[in-house]
């Protein structure tokens, strides 16, 4: 009967020096094991071997984050291993970091990141829209926590959805007012959208926004398509009586070869007159010629014959 509890203290000294894993974190880790932290800021996580084994000090530590191994420096795994997330982004958000021994994964330990910010929303934004043209602003209201609330003004006074035929959507990431067709009267003026952060307050843009003239728009498109076909129809025309436009070319320029008259050959020494051979005729050719060419000129060839 002394034998089982002397089996029992046994095994649970022996379970009390089970070697464990703790992290330490600055900023501090809650009970829950979550760390509070905000954009841009810098997050150190310490990994220490925990139960009182004289060899902690060569355990080899493996760190995760998500589930996917952190790559780390040979000097910073044995005994005790630090990773540092630096600067804090959006996307770090919910990341959870592990850190177990290499010999057994199941002893681990791990936190979370809860990043908190406040929605981008500030200055001011300049619009030009044409009358009876759609309206279109946007505000970016993501953060976290998610905003309370988002009101929309104009002029410094709530947005009358029914007068001016707005429209808001909100899908927790931006926050949208639209007009399908404005009027200069009615939807011109300062809007301003402020959305409502339970931790950072309100923060806010503003939208001039101009109501233009309508303006007729050049179709482009379809004066080049016109254009296009009009040409195209052109050298259709063109290709499919190429055959009769020859003929004539050819019948005119017979005609016009066998009415030259020598009469039109008249005597100048400073012309050259050369003459040439052609399936028409035979024709005369003025080619201008400077005075000490003209010196240098043959006889007229009898096939060309001044008066």
């Amino acid at each position: 009967m002394m034998f089982r509890p002397s089996l029992f203290h046994l095994l649970f000294y022996c379970a009390t020096q089970t070697l464990g894993v703790k992290i330490q974190s600055e900023p501090e880790v809650s009970g829950e094991g979550v760390i509070q932290t905000e954009l841009q800021r810098t997050v150190t996580l310490l990994c220490l071997p925990d139960g009182g084994s004289e060899t902690q000090a060569d355990e080899e530590l493996v760190w995760l984050r998500n589930g996917a191994v952190v790559i780390l420096r040979e000097e910073n795994k044995k005994g005790r291993s630090s990773v540092c997330v630096t600067p804090v982004i959006h996307e770090d958000n919910g990341a959870t970091f592990t850190c177990h021994l290499s010999r057994n994964a199941t002893i681990r330990a791990s936190v979370t990141l809860n990043v908190t910010y406040h929605p981008q929303l500030s200055g001011s934004e300049e619009v030009a829209v044409e009358d009876e043209s759609a309206l279109v602003l946007r505000c970016d209201i993501w953060a976290n926590p998610p905003v309370s609330s988002v009101l929309w003004t104009l002029n410094g006074s709530a947005v009358d959805l029914f007068a001016g035929g707005f429209t808001v959507t909100n899908d927790g990431f931006t926050s949208q007012l639209t007009a399908s067709s404005v009027e200069k009267s009615v939807h011109e003026g300062t809007y301003q959208c402020t959305a409502n952060s339970p931790v950072y307050g309100e923060h806010s843009k503003r939208f001039q926004v101009t109501v233009t003239e309508k303006t007729m728009k050049f179709p482009l498109m379809p004066m080049i398509a016109g254009l296009v076909v009009v040409i195209f129809t052109a050298l259709l025309a063109v290709v499919s009586r190429w055959s009769k436009i020859t003929k004539v070319t050819y019948k005119t320029y017979t005609h016009m070869a066998q009415g030259l008259t020598l009469n039109h050959c008249k005597p100048n020494p400073l012309m050259l007159y050369v003459s040439f051979d052609s399936a028409a005729s035979k024709l005369c050719q003025l080619v201008s010629a400077s005075p000490n060419e003209a010196m240098k000129i043959p006889p007229l060839s009898t096939e060309c014959k001044r008066l």
